[in-house]
């Protein structure tokens, strides 16, 4: 079964990158190593595995900006050609930018990929850098498609409530990158949120956690007709690693215990939500918090 999803293991990572270094440094007689750069572990990597488990594509998403995502390092193993990888590839890239939150994606393509990038809606705006001397790239952009009109009202509504009620998700233009009515996807504003060591700051991180986890219970109650002031109880956090780009924070159902029946028989409930704060591909900070539910018309009666 061929499979499309980021490389796990140390031997899955040594092929993502030899494919990489095969296809795009060695023709050219660059060495190992070349195929890297300074963002790797900020950046969301892809790669396609055969039934034998072998890499046969690769790709990398890397965000510029809170809105903006930059494709590279695309390439498909000569066996793998003409099967269609590459536009896979392509659109699981996508997807995951989408659902951080990017608004358009950019890249630079090589001369002989100018076809496939522009079946793929990517408008080509002109030539961008010569790659040693030798291969000429072009620069190109796509618009990503927003979520459907339910959904971004939701959205629209919930963020609405965060900056007119709290400050500090105003100031840290915290936002929604995707909700389907299952997950829900948050990122903020990098520079604002940046410490003295230029990485995210941890009161950043826990206040995006937090609020992703009120905001998904915001959204769950509106979806099944339930009403009540939400209020973190306790929360609790774990930060794992530095966030140097971009942040993500993500819940959804599975890392979510308790619902709300409870607010229909006494006015009160309690939810237990897991949230993860992504940096790239990386667990940064994994966030636990405890939010009682009370229906304030419930308990007057």
């Amino acid at each position: 079964m061929i499979t499309c999803r980021a490389p796990k293991t140390k031997k899955e990572f040594e092929q993502y990158y030899y494919l990489r270094w095969l296809i795009l440094r060695s023709p050219w007689g660059k060495e190992r190593g070349s195929e890297l750069d300074e963002l790797e572990d900020q950046a969301i990597h892809r790669c396609i595995f055969d039934p034998k488990g072998n890499v046969v594509a690769v790709g990398r998403l890397h965000f510029t900006q809170q809105y903006h995502a930059q494709i590279r390092y695309m390439a498909v193993a000569d066996t793998a050609q003409g099967q269609g990888m590459g536009k896979r590839l392509l659109d699981t890239l996508e997807e995951e930018a989408q659902k951080r939150g990017a608004i358009s994606v950019e890249l630079n393509a090589r001369e002989i990929a100018l076809a496939f990038y522009q079946k793929s809606g990517y408008l080509n705006i002109g030539k961008a850098h010569l790659l040693y001397g030798d291969i000429q790239h072009y620069a190109m952009t796509k618009k990503l498609s927003v979520l459907p009109a339910h959904f971004v009202k939701q959205a629209d509504n919930l963020m609405t409530v965060w900056h007119n009620t709290i400050p500090l998700s105003k100031a840290m233009n915290i936002n929604i990158g995707y909700y389907d009515g299952l997950a829900l996807f948050t990122h903020c504003e990098p520079a604002f949120n940046k410490n003295l060591h230029n990485t995210m700051f941890a009161g950043s991180i826990y206040t995006l956690a937090t609020l992703t986890g009120w905001g998904w219970i915001y959204l769950y109650l509106q979806n099944n007709q339930y009403q009540g002031d939400i209020v973190l109880a306790e929360g609790n956090i774990k930060y794992l690693a530095p966030i140097t780009g971009v942040s993500c924070a993500k819940t959804d159902p599975t890392l979510v215990t308790g619902n709300a029946d409870q607010l229909e028989e006494n006015g009160k409930a309690r939810i237990t939500i897991t949230v993860n704060v992504y940096s790239g591909d990386k667990v940064a900070a994994i966030f636990i918090g405890k939010y009682a539910i009370i229906n304030k018309d419930k308990n007057q009666c």
